[in-house]
């Protein structure tokens, strides 16, 4: 029975570390020139190597930002339009050499600036294990109704370009030319596209792909290659081409059409 509990402790004591084991931390460092609106770029993606302060990471992983410039900055979470919300960082200055970390424990998108210099600007993405391209749809209908659409590759799925009349999205490839596994899923939104799909991969017909149907999002698996540039999923439905608020818009716009019309024919007696 003693041996049991003591069991017992140690598991739930090595269960936070166990839980934490995947986490990871990457730095995007601030360069030097970085305080001046005419730098060519504000931001060192230390995860991508791109010059950007935006940046996708998994529940538990920690970001450092460290000052590389000659100027002080800060790290504010929030938006240059809305001001901070207080989430992480702050106005305390980061001074030449400094930096600033934090873990984010909550899925979600955190904008970011300087409150110095507000044309530096970032965004961390916070996933559960799933990257996620945003606005999907966007370019479609009406344009005010999209979609996030998550997925898992270790490479990179991007540019989304809806077609209504294929009812159809196409997406960019880019593979880790450094994995061994290219396996794609995605996770699509039935209200953006739905089932049952036809999937193409770089203009060839794909048999090789699992469809998972659910009643708010479908899962589809694909095997692609790491020379794979571009594939196209054909649903049946597409995103809608009047949104909630269009069809607001054109109810207002039929109504005061009706007043206007019934006033006329009143005048008219």
């Amino acid at each position: 029975m003693l041996k049991n509990y003591f069991f017992v402790l140690l598991t739930l004591l090595f269960i936070p570390l166990i839980a934490n084991v995947s986490a990871e931390t990457f730095d995007i460092n601030m360069p030097t020139g970085s305080a001046s609106p005419d730098a060519p770029y504000f931001w060192q993606n230390e995860k991508t190597g791109e010059a950007t302060g935006d940046i996708t990471i998994s529940v538990g992983d920690t970001i450092v930002w460290k000052n590389g410039d000659q100027a002080k900055h800060t790290i504010t979470s929030g938006t240059v339009e809305d001001g901070p919300d207080g989430i992480f960082g702050g106005s305390n200055f980061l001074v030449p050499g400094e930096f600033y970390k934090f873990t984010f424990t909550e899925k979600g998108q955190y904008p970011y600036y300087c409150l110095v210099h507000p044309w530096m600007v970032g965004i961390v993405t916070v996933t559960d294990g799933y990257k996620i391209i945003p606005n999907v749809g966007k370019d479609a209908g009406d344009g005010l109704t999209s979609f996030n659409v998550d997925y898992q590759f270790t490479g990179i799925i991007s540019n989304p370009v809806v077609n209504e009349d294929q009812k159809s999205i196409t997406f960019q490839v880019a593979s880790d030319p450094k994995s061994i596994d290219h396996n794609l899923m995605l996770l699509l939104p039935t209200d953006l596209i739905e089932g049952p799909y036809i999937v193409f991969v770089d203009g060839e017909q794909n048999l090789r792909f699992e469809y998972l149907a659910d009643t708010n999002v479908n899962t589809i698996e694909i095997e692609l290659t790491e020379n794979t540039n571009e594939i196209t999923v054909i649903g049946t439905k597409i995103v809608p081409e009047f949104g909630v608020l269009s069809l607001m818009v054109l109810g207002m716009a039929v109504t005061s059409l009706i007043v206007v019309q019934k006033s006329k024919n009143s005048m008219k007696f």
